[in-house]
């Protein structure tokens, strides 16, 4: 049965927003009270948080669809709908987030690191809260958004200061087992570690953890073996730890080539240069190791590393090596640069951006794009064309009329609104107005103008009359 999992790929649904509710207020004696319809509730969002009892991706290996939960719709008496629980996902320390194609999303790093994975879908506004001063009774309410749904990939990669590395059966997971309190399990046989090992080692006033990389063979970083799975636990470690075997059985092995063996795996797999070295000669217990390890160091430390015989099994070595990796983990913190405070970064938007875009493909098709344009026509319920009206005035408003007239667009061409896969497609007709003042305000209930005073209608009335001959003056037919 798996017992650890390093990547998975996951499949994260944000909640959908409620849907706006469209209501009018009825009660004795004032059967018009006016719009009350309450606004849906948001989405809930698929957050990932980094949690340190977390340490595999195993739970998502097994469920690996999560979606949050929906939004509730408005109701009447002004009653908003209620907004959807969060999805919280746990996931280990350093965790790092990935789309489909490989580009890196997130790097979760710390405990208590979040990233919001997919957003939930904002709520639809009811009629209550769309009423103005030119749209008194609104017959129609805005539609909840979609949640944002995103197929991810999560890989992690071990968080830890010093990394032993080398071949199977080198004696890392022995190191590492009286080093530290870790528990890994010992056999004498290749492969014996199929996960990677954490310890937490002290040395002084020192305390760092270390980890034990399953075994590396030649062509590791091309996939054999276990090393392309594994070698990414190497790339957040400060420090790299060769362990070489001097009691190899094995006649075409010895410490130098398998160093140099190993150390064209991590260059191969890159981003490794710079990580400080240490070489450890390992089970000079054995007779014939400790001659071997004798022959070897001067070469060794002739190529510029600090080279340490140890023996796990009888304990030799130990402590002066465990002192060796405090120094560097000290000097390789100290030479990270402190955390900077938390910057909020303004993008203030440009005076000439309309916040769309209109671009002619086919002939006689135009497709706009745009934030906005794109989020109001998820929100239009097209059975209702008071909705439907709406969203031509706030398009109108937005300039997707002028800017359809300048890009050369007639009567009767098609007009698409959002993505090639789910866009919304209508046959343009300009209008000289907004639909609104065409065909008399939409949302507008003559039993409540008749409430309002005498001298009120009149003056509303001409302000109509003289924004409608402002538009129509201002017009240019093409």
């Amino acid at each position: 049965m798996t017992t650890f999992v390093d990547r998975v790929e996951l499949h994260v649904a944000a909640g959908n927003g409620g849907h706006g509710c469209a209501s009018v207020h009825r009660e004795k004696f004032k059967p018009l009270g006016g719009p009350d319809g309450g606004n849906g509730g948001r989405g809930g969002d698929v957050i990932l948080t980094v949690d340190q009892s977390v340490t595999t991706l195993l739970d998502y290996h097994h469920s690996p669809h999560r979606k949050a939960t929906n939004g509730k719709p408005g109701e009447g008496g002004n009653r908003s709908g209620k907004d959807g629980q969060d999805l919280v996902l746990p996931v280990p320390d350093g965790t790092v987030v990935l789309d489909k194609a490989g580009n890196v999303l997130a790097d979760l790093v710390g405990h208590g690191t979040s990233y919001v994975a997919a957003q939930g879908g904002r709520g639809g506004l009811g009629n209550a809260a769309l009423a103005s001063a030119r749209r008194k009774a609104p017959g129609f309410a805005l539609l909840g958004e979609p949640g944002d749904l995103h197929d991810i990939v999560l890989e992690l990669k071990t968080v830890a200061d010093v990394a032993l590395v080398g071949y199977p059966s080198a004696g890392k997971s022995s190191l590492i087992s009286v080093l530290s309190a870790a528990k890994p399990k010992i056999a004498d046989y290749p492969f014996t570690t199929l996960v990677p090992n954490l310890g937490v080692v002290t040395a002084g006033s020192t305390v760092y953890t270390i980890a034990d990389v399953p075994g590396l063979i030649p062509g590791a970083s091309q996939g054999r073996g276990l090393g392309l799975e594994f070698l990414r636990h190497v790339e957040r470690c400060s420090v790299l730890v060769h362990v070489l075997d001097t009691a190899t059985l094995e006649s075409d092995r010895d410490p130098v080539s398998d160093l140099d063996i190993i150390e064209e795996e991590l260059r191969q797999y890159g981003g490794l240069d710079n990580r400080p070295r240490i070489v450890v000669l390992n089970k000079i217990d054995v007779p014939d190791g400790k001659d071997l390890a004798e022959m070897v160091r001067p070469d060794l430390e002739a190529r510029g590393y600090r080279v340490f015989e140890v023996s796990a099994v009888a304990h030799i070595g130990l402590k002066e090596l465990s002192f060796a990796l405090a120094d560097l983990v000290g000097r390789a913190r100290a030479a990270k640069p402190k955390e900077e405070a938390t910057r909020i970064v303004i993008r203030p938007q440009a005076v000439d951006d309309a916040g769309f875009t209109v671009v002619r493909e086919d002939e006689g098709l135009f497709r706009v794009r745009g934030e906005k344009p794109e989020r109001w026509v998820r929100q239009t319920d097209f059975n209702n064309d008071e909705a439907v009206g709406y969203l031509a005035d706030r398009l109108n408003r937005l300039g997707v009329e002028e800017q359809l007239m300048k890009a050369g667009a007639r009567a009767g061409d098609g007009v698409a609104i959002g993505p090639e896969e789910n866009a919304v497609v209508f046959d343009w007709e300009p209008s000289v107005m907004a639909g609104a003042e065409m065909l008399g305000r939409r949302g507008e209930d003559h039993r409540l103008e008749e409430q309002r005073p005498a001298a009120q209608r009149r003056r509303d009335r001409q302000a109509e009359r003289d924004d409608a001959q402002r538009e129509f003056d201002d017009f240019e037919p093409f």
